[in-house]
């Protein structure tokens, strides 16, 4: 086996980094047990990818990631989600969740340098949901 002594050029990095946030919510016109008001321990996970790395290595430091996706997820912990806006519209589903961070994030972040390339949001264990754009 032969040890490389150069990197690669070219290609892309995908940076994974995730933030938890709880929170209520219910789900107007669907007929089941999520049609009643109950709670998640969302956990919302951030791709970002870029092509460039910085000075240091990196293509974004993940304490910046983090820290924008904290921001929001402060707006809606601890919240009943059905009166947060978008929410009091659009029904709260992992689906709208996973868009609304997106949106939030792909607007806070350098987009010449990299892009938010995908949001899931877990609401358990068992089920999530991502969105691309």
């Amino acid at each position: 086996m032969s040890i490389p002594t150069s990197l690669p050029t070219g290609g892309s990095y995908t940076l994974t980094t995730e933030v938890e946030f709880a929170a209520a919510h219910q789900l107007h016109g669907y007929e089941g047990n999520c049609a009643r008001l109950h709670g998640h321990n969302w956990r919302v996970v951030i791709e970002v990818t870029g092509s460039k790395l910085d000075d240091v290595g990196m293509v974004v430091d993940f304490k910046l990631i983090r820290s924008r996706a904290r921001e929001i997820a402060k707006r809606l912990d601890h919240a009943y989600l059905n009166e947060v806006p978008p929410f009091d519209a659009v029904n709260p589903t992992a689906e709208h969740i996973a868009a609304y961070f997106h949106q939030a994030l792909a607007t806070t972040l350098d987009a010449d340098a990299y892009h938010v390339s995908a949001v899931t949001v877990w609401e358990n264990a068992r089920s999530a949901a991502t969105f691309r754009p």
